[in-house]
């Protein structure tokens, strides 16, 4: 089982870790203290639908056709060092500085409702989780503990980035910090890449 859990959790982390909207959305909620167990509770249960989605439709279309594995497999390796490249370009780039200014604080349906636009509406998410995480668990031999591992990745995070958000924002006032963050996601993203493709 751990030897399930502990890659879904891996993988899971590393890819949420990714700068995006659904992150900066979080992180500023964080730091102005609006609403923010809410809004991790909301991204968390996202996540959690659409991992669990990806897990038990892909294993389900992996045992109904045997070739259908073989091909996500090579697709979520090729789609892992892309996004690994791009990550290091970003990197070498310079890190963006998130913007947290502005003071109006907006009612808890009206924040619910712009954060499951960013996360429901975003196709990268899908790619994220439905995609990438459901066919790479039918590489392990414990889909469900796979997937419970990346579910508790993604409740993780959200939950220490909105409440921590705080204590980061010194750090992440500073562009190097987000390139040594891209940096590190592209170092992972290609580690995972290469031990599927050697399984």
């Amino acid at each position: 089982m751990i030897s399930s859990f502990l890659p879904g959790f891996a993988l899971s982390l590393t890819l949420i870790l990714a700068i995006g909207a659904q992150n900066a959305f979080v992180l500023r909620q964080g730091l102005r203290r609006e609403h923010v167990f809410w809004v991790c509770t909301t991204c968390g249960v996202s996540d959690a639908v659409l991992i669990i989605g990806g897990v038990a439709g892909f294993g389900a279309l992996a045992q109904a056709a045997p070739w259908f594995e073989t091909a996500m497999l090579y697709g979520g390796s090729a789609f892992l060092i892309w996004y690994g490249w791009r990550n290091a370009q970003s990197a070498w780039r310079g890190g963006a500085v998130l913007d947290t200014s502005g003071t109006a604080t907006q009612s808890l349906r009206k924040t619910i409702l712009t954060l499951l636009a960013i996360t429901w509406l975003n196709p990268h998410v899908y790619l994220d989780t439905v995609v990438l995480i459901g066919s790479i668990s039918a590489q392990y031999p414990d889909r469900l503990a796979f997937g419970s591992g990346a579910v508790l990745a993604s409740l993780t995070f959200f939950f220490a980035l909105g409440y921590g958000a705080r204590l980061l924002s010194p750090l992440f006032a500073r562009p190097v910090s987000w390139q040594i963050l891209d940096g590190l996601i592209a170092l992972t993203m290609w580690a995972i890449a290469a031990k599927l493709l050697l399984m």
